[in-house]
């Protein structure tokens, strides 16, 4: 049956869509800011925008890949973000 394959397609579609409670705005050295809303924006901004990559930064990439599997929680994600950013010295609001 289809049934099982359509689940676990809301069940995934669901997890993308993982958003904190509270956002997490971020100021670039360029003047740029960004928010990110959840696991997904994170590792996106990871990828895509990141200064400096140290133990933090690859701690919050794994942790956020693990809340959108399901295998941590979105929070724990969010934490490790925060100091990710911390480490890369950039300002979080």
């Amino acid at each position: 049956s289809q049934m099982p394959m359509f689940i676990e397609m809301i069940s995934r579609r669901r997890r993308m869509q993982l958003v904190w409670k509270q956002p997490i705005e971020l100021d670039f050295v360029s003047g740029d800011c960004r928010t990110v809303k959840g696991p997904s924006d994170a590792l996106a901004c990871l990828a895509d925008h990141w200064p400096r990559r140290g133990p933090f930064y690859v701690a919050a990439r794994s942790a956020c890949r693990a809340a959108i599997d399901g295998r941590r929680t979105p929070e724990e994600a969010r934490s490790l973000f925060i100091s990710a950013a911390e480490e890369a010295e950039l300002h979080t609001h």
